[in-house]
């Protein structure tokens, strides 16, 4: 990559190279629509069918959430032929959450979509895809689109709009490098993505395993339970021998008391932070001293409120310094090992769907607004594993998280390169060199 010297000019989406053009979206799309809520035109939601994409199903980083579809049935599809999805169709976020743009790709289809996600499907012989993806999450382009959203009942973004937007296009080859250099760090981004929730999935399977359906090894290494363990009866289901039954929070602390020096900056999480089912925190902000939750690594945050519980939205701390306290929503309830001293059991005891159904079931409040009263861990149950197994547990998973540790930290600094890289790109302030397979005729 080179910053090269060029003429500029000044257009709506700012300063581009002199060579470069301007084409607004319209003019680069064969289609810009919309979709449709499918039971104001008489179709219905089934549990099964075609996948019906919602803004929730949309992530910020360009990847589409398949556990967040809704479904409709043949009939329902048909009435709304005019937002049937195609393969490299783009979908972006018009109501409520403005911005988010993701691929369509053919491992969902087939699917559709309502009215607070347009469809853009891209001329390709006019324009590169990914390059498109990116000019319309540049910062520029995307501050433009936001300065022409209308505020009603919520945030809306017309398709007039859309189609009006300005997209720089630099020549074919130039398109394709820009393209092939931003798509590189985010596929590194999604590896290490995959990767830490393979290694998750990894040690819930083995808590289980170990811990619910009591096969963990026994002295000869063969699954306890299965070759004949010694298992006792209880008003709670069976136990391994010698397994003492204790409420949760006589074992595991609930909202420790921790000090945080006031008048400080300390780092904050926000609920947005827990991703579901992605045991780790990935960001977090920082501001001045507020009451709130205290917490420090080794600590487990329980989201307590719906629709967040129902989510899974749960964290293991790790990113502190050490003897650092940060503090978070009061929303969140802290876990921290007492007389259970792995930090990872009490992650994945509360990932547990045992756990999670009975917290259900516990909530008060008004309806959408329920939260997990702090006294539910008095009253919930567990088997306490002997210290010896739990640092077996322990030495076992501790590793994969060392490993989730240095994925996530390793995101972190790619997606600053890209976010510090991309407007540059997208305005030609930094050029980059074309590569010979991407030599093409513009």
């Amino acid at each position: 990559m080179s910053s090269e010297e060029s003429e500029f000019k000044h257009t709506e989406a700012g300063l581009i190279p002199e060579e470069w053009r301007i084409s607004t979206l319209s003019e680069l799309a064969t289609k810009i629509t919309k979709g449709t809520t499918p039971t104001t035109i008489g179709g219905r939601f089934v549990d099964n069918g075609i996948n019906f994409v919602k803004v929730e199903s949309l992530n910020d980083d360009g990847t589409i959430s398949k556990e967040k579809f809704m479904h409709i049935d043949e009939e329902t599809n048909e009435l709304l032929s005019r937002s049937k999805l195609q393969i490299n169709d783009l979908l972006y976020s018009i109501a409520g959450t403005i911005g988010r743009v993701s691929i369509v790709t053919g491992d969902i289809l087939p699917a559709n979509t309502n009215q607070a996600v347009a469809i853009i499907r891209p001329n390709l012989g006019k324009i590169n895809l990914h390059y498109l993806r990116y000019a319309l999450v540049n910062p520029k382009l995307k501050n433009y689109l936001l300065s022409k959203v209308v505020h009603a009942v919520q945030a809306n973004l017309s398709l007039t709009e859309i189609g009006n937007c300005p997209i720089p296009i630099p020549k074919p080859r130039e398109q394709q490098s820009i393209a092939k250099i931003l798509s590189g760090l985010d596929s590194k981004i999604e590896l290490n993505k995959q990767m830490n929730k393979t290694l998750e999935a990894i040690g819930q399977a083995v808590f289980r395993r170990w811990f619910v359906d009591f096969e963990f090894p026994n002295e000869e290494g063969k699954p306890y339970k299965s070759s004949g363990g010694e298992m006792d009866s209880s008003d709670f289901g069976e136990k391994p021998h010698r397994w003492n039954l204790k409420p949760f929070s006589e074992v595991i602390a609930v909202n420790p008391p921790r000090k945080l020096e006031k008048n400080v900056i300390a780092k904050k999480v926000e609920m947005s932070d827990l991703n579901p089912w992605q045991p780790w925190i990935e960001s977090w902000g920082k501001d001045n001293y507020k009451s709130g939750s205290r917490f420090k690594n080794g600590d487990t945050l329980f989201a307590r409120i719906t629709p967040c519980l129902e989510n899974g939205k749960t964290a293991l701390v790790s990113f502190l310094g050490e003897n650092e306290v940060a503090f978070g929503s009061t929303e969140f309830i802290v876990l921290s090992p007492k007389n259970i001293r792995s930090s990872y059991f009490i992650l994945y005891l509360v990932i547990s769907r045992e756990l999670r159904g009975s917290a259900v079931l516990s909530m008060t409040g008004s309806s959408g607004r329920q939260r997990v009263p702090n006294d539910f861990f008095d009253n919930f149950v567990i088997a306490v594993p002997p210290d010896e197994l739990l640092r077996k547990y322990d030495s076992f998973v501790a590793p994969m998280f060392e490993k989730i540790t240095n994925n996530t930290r390793e995101s972190q600094s790619l997606i600053a390169i890209r976010d510090n890289l991309l407007p540059r790109l997208m305005s030609g302030k930094i050029r980059v060199p074309v590569s010979k397979e991407n030599m093409e005729t513009s």
